[in-house]
């Protein structure tokens, strides 16, 4: 049956998850150089497929609309979006039946630091924002996936601050979305970023996971995941998802 916004029709509501973070969250897999542009390849793997009806990405303007990639391409304006690891955890969670309706809400934000994401900001703001009309239009919040902080390994002062700095922006977002058990899924970088990395692996908060991409495969510009390393990541990130919070 078709999806209406928010439910089935037969009264079962969107799980919704918040997608949000930099640049290897909204989605880089597939875009190379072409001369002095970036273009996007367009292959999307079958893992990316979403079933049928089943997954729906709350679009710029705040509505419904069928998912497809790239799911960051009216939300990480400015950039050319590709594959990121959303669809694939969408899809892995339909197709291991964790989920019958899913509701992606895209966030992220290339070559951002976690300053850019603090209580007032206009990523934070626009997030919430986001993710409470995904809730009003009927979902359920299930969870928060964050990738985020390579640009903060530019500076050591944003990397030795990193911690801090990241368990106030998940105890924020948990007391403005009024859920102060939020699980909130982060993925450390691919790439040997060890104060970042360390800081990561340091957040010991009650339904915070982790989920490692180092050593996964990049492009050539030696920062973004590939294609094949999002579907990877999208797998991990569905298994920690299923692993991790209750149905």
């Amino acid at each position: 049956m078709d999806l209406q916004p928010g439910s089935d029709g037969e009264g079962e509501s969107l799980d919704v998850v918040i997608l949000s973070g930099q640049s290897n969250m909204a989605g880089r897999g597939g875009v190379h150089a072409v001369g002095q542009r970036r273009e996007w390849d367009g292959f999307v793997p079958q893992e990316s497929w979403a079933p049928n009806g089943t997954i729906k990405r709350l679009n710029v303007d705040l509505e419904w609309e069928d998912a497809a990639e790239p799911l960051h391409r009216d939300i990480d304006t400015g950039k050319v979006c590709g594959i990121g690891p959303g669809l694939t955890f969408g899809a892995a969670l339909i197709n291991q039946q964790r989920s019958r309706f899913l509701g992606l809400v895209p966030c992220a934000k290339g070559a951002t630091s976690i300053t850019e994401w603090t209580k007032g900001s206009f990523l934070y703001e626009r997030m919430i924002k986001r993710a409470k009309e995904a809730i009003r239009k009927g979902g359920v919040l299930r969870a928060l996936l964050w990738y985020q902080g390579e640009t903060d390994t530019l500076s050591e002062h944003l990397a030795r601050n990193y911690k801090r700095a990241l368990e106030a922006f998940i105890g924020n977002v948990r007391s403005d979305l009024g859920w102060d058990q939020l699980p909130f899924i982060q993925v450390s970088g691919s790439l040997d970023f060890v104060l970042v990395r360390q800081a990561q692996q340091q957040i010991h908060i009650a339904n915070v996971f982790y989920v490692d991409a180092h050593g996964l495969a990049l492009q050539e510009d030696g920062v973004h995941l590939t294609t094949a390393s999002q579907v990877e990541l999208g797998k991990k990130l569905a298994q920690s998802f299923i692993s991790n919070v209750p149905p």
